[in-house]
């Protein structure tokens, strides 16, 4: 069975969390913002596109992950 790494694993915290991170200064500051892994991921996934767009690193790099 083939598993992440601890390093994909903490790479995908780092990102998740300044996702989210990201999201919670861009709310108004007297608004709570819960976490909520769909957004989350749903603004990973266009931050990817522009990732992968500009070349900078592979989808991998940037966001580990296995096939299933």
């Amino acid at each position: 069975m083939t598993r992440l790494t601890e390093q994909q694993i903490k790479r995908q915290d780092f990102v998740d969390n300044e996702v989210f991170r990201l999201i919670q200064r861009l709310f108004p500051a007297n608004k709570q913002v819960k976490w909520d892994i769909e957004v989350i991921g749903a603004v990973r996934d266009v931050i990817q596109n522009e990732v992968d767009k500009k070349k900078v690193m592979n989808k991998k790099q940037f966001y580990p992950f296995l096939k299933i």
